[in-house]
């Protein structure tokens, strides 16, 4: 079932159960995939959708980022409670050392031997990523074993 119809059928049983706050999230990203759908022109593919959840909770990490900082609890809980409900339609995410050994095998594919050829690596790293680890783990891992 595509992400669409899948958050249609999770607003109506949200909307039944009184749950506004997943509701209220579904709405969002349904309206994010809707948006991009409409500006792409065609119904999104599954690498597309990934897109648009990554971007959705991305935002939303960095908004709880921004909430305790200022030591604004009360709004990090609500911001936290958004990201249970996004992590549902996000496929299941790569633990640290699965992506360790995805990077290596990258950086023996490319013959990198040092910090120069980072932008190679993360190149052909990112597509076998995409949506499955966190942007921020990646880039560090891959330095970490360049350096």
């Amino acid at each position: 079932m595509a992400l669409l119809e899948t958050l249609t059928e999770d607003m109506k049983t949200a909307m039944k159960a009184k749950d506004k706050e997943t509701l209220s999230v579904v709405r969002m990203l349904k309206a994010a995939v809707s948006n991009e759908q409409i500006k792409l022109g065609h119904d999104l593919s599954a690498d597309e959708e990934i897109a648009v959840l990554s971007r959705e909770m991305k935002q939303r990490v960095e908004e709880l980022e921004s909430y305790r900082e200022g030591n604004r609890e009360e709004l990090a809980e609500e911001v936290e409670k958004q990201i249970v409900v996004v992590k549902r339609y996000m496929p299941e995410q790569l633990s640290e050392e699965e992506v360790v050994a995805i990077v290596k095998d990258v950086i023996a594919q490319v013959d990198a031997t040092s910090k120069a050829d980072f932008g190679k690596v993360m190149g052909a790293l990112m597509p076998k990523v995409k949506g499955k680890a966190d942007g921020k783990l990646v880039n560090s891992t891959v330095k970490e074993l360049l350096g």
